[in-house]
């Protein structure tokens, strides 16, 4: 028995030729499985380079993730975790491995953890907390993917959570930013009203002058009357004779007071209405309390926001109405008067100090909608303007004049109606703004 060796069986190359042919086969066959064995040498580290380049990629890329990632298996015990999670938990990568998953996380959110895994489906958007080292928590939104071994069954999960501390914080910032910016709003459009109701004082004014001064007439001449049907009434009971009183009847005019007496008290219940109105559109006009809709008719609103303007200017624009008599809608009238107001006060603007000055106002219903123009024959805006007219502070009247906000108000009103504000440039010069609100807002 003993060691043989293979070669030895070979023929010597000095027997005959055909013994040095096969040493040369054996040593070309040697050669190919050298070369053989180089080329797998080769390709073998080939592939070990290339799989520590993905060893180190994964590396590098699970090491860059500002997302937690856990991964662990059928029974939560964690099998990998990446920088974010130790640096979130303060716990090294060693102290995890092999741990429970439910360690990493805040008692209260265990029985969800238990069953998602129990479950073994994709989650989304899971809101826990992580728990670190110290005892501190940090909140996590959490997305995960179940993973599978080579028969489909289920192995564990691949959890990614991204850290909301700092988004929440952020959330919370943006509210108070948004909190101040509808309180700074709600201080501009207090202002613009203080400011437009101010330019509206004497003509305000002037509207409560007539229907009181028609109150008082009135009240007086009843005044007058009253003390005459005292005296006849005090003659009567005294038994005056009936020929003293007729006379007395006809010098005191008891008639004509008779006659009198019910148009006086109609015309005086009408001069109270009119004053209580006014008054009551002032209230609502510079009312800063959320407002309900109602019914009303808005050629009366028109006539009322154009009279308030118009009889506080100087030089007063020629202001032609285009209504119909009645249109009746059912919207929020002091946010709508406010709108008026203010694009009248634009159009008088528009026009001061021109001659011919004029302003028209056209309104109608289409289709469910409330449109309204107000249109002037001033010099309109230039083409580098028009984008800008309804911002906040834009003015091109005079340093004093204007606060740069009525445009803006309006715009933001006409919206929250649901409805718009638009500017387009008239015909033969000037500017048309057109209000379009729904003609019932209740479902606004």
């Amino acid at each position: 028995m003993g060691n043989h060796d293979p070669l030895a069986d070979l023929p010597s190359p000095d027997a005959d030729g055909e013994g040095e042919q096969l040493w040369i086969d054996v040593i070309r066959r040697m050669d190919v499985v050298y070369s053989d064995l180089v080329a797998s040498q080769v390709a073998l580290e080939e592939q070990n380079q290339r799989l520590q380049q993905a060893r180190d990629f994964m590396h590098s890329v699970l090491g860059a993730m500002n997302d937690v990632l856990i991964v662990c298996d059928a029974d939560g015990a964690v099998l990998r975790v990446n920088a974010a999670l130790t640096a979130a938990l303060g716990r090294e990568e060693g102290a995890l491995l092999g741990g429970p998953l439910l360690d990493l996380f805040d008692p209260a959110d265990h029985a969800d953890i238990r069953a998602c895994l129990a479950e073994g489906r994709a989650i989304e958007d899971k809101g826990w907390q992580l728990l670190a080292a110290d005892g501190q928590r940090a909140a996590v939104s959490v997305n995960g993917a179940p993973r599978r071994d080579g028969r489909g069954r289920f192995a564990g999960m691949v959890l990614a959570g991204r850290p909301v501390g700092e988004l929440l914080r952020a959330y919370r910032e943006l509210d108070k930013a948004h909190q101040r910016l509808r309180q700074t709003q709600q201080q501009l459009l207090t202002s613009e009203k203080m400011a437009a109701l101010g330019r509206l004082v004497a003509g305000v004014a002037h509207e409560l002058n007539n229907p009181i001064s028609f109150v008082f007439g009135n009240m007086y001449a009843l005044k007058r009357y009253g003390a005459a049907i005292t005296g006849y009434l005090a003659a009567v009971d005294a038994g005056t004779p009936r020929a003293e009183l007729a006379a007395l009847r006809d010098s005191l005019r008891i008639d004509k007071v008779l006659a009198d007496i019910g148009p006086l008290v109609d015309g005086t219940l009408e001069g109270a209405e009119r004053v209580r109105d006014i008054v009551q559109d002032l209230r609502r006009f510079s009312s800063n309390q959320r407002e309900e809709p109602e019914a009303f008719n808005l050629v009366r609103l028109v006539h009322t926001a154009a009279d308030w303007v118009i009889k506080t200017q100087r030089t007063k624009p020629e202001v032609r109405l285009d209504l119909p008599p009645q249109l009746e809608m059912v919207g929020r009238k002091g946010q709508l008067h406010q709108i008026l107001v203010n694009l009248v006060q634009n159009a008088v603007d528009a026009v001061d100090g021109r001659d011919g000055a004029l302003i028209r106002i056209k309104a109608g219903e289409q289709d469910n909608w409330i449109v309204l123009s107000v249109a002037d024959n001033g010099p309109g805006v230039p083409p580098e303007n028009q984008d800008k007219i309804f911002e906040p502070f834009f003015t091109t009247k005079p340093i004093g004049t204007g606060t740069g906000l009525g445009l803006y108000v309006s715009y933001n009103m006409a919206e929250k109606l649901g409805g718009s504000l638009s500017y387009a440039n008239a015909d033969g010069g000037g500017a048309v703004f057109t209000l379009k609100v729904p003609a019932d807002d209740r479902g606004v």
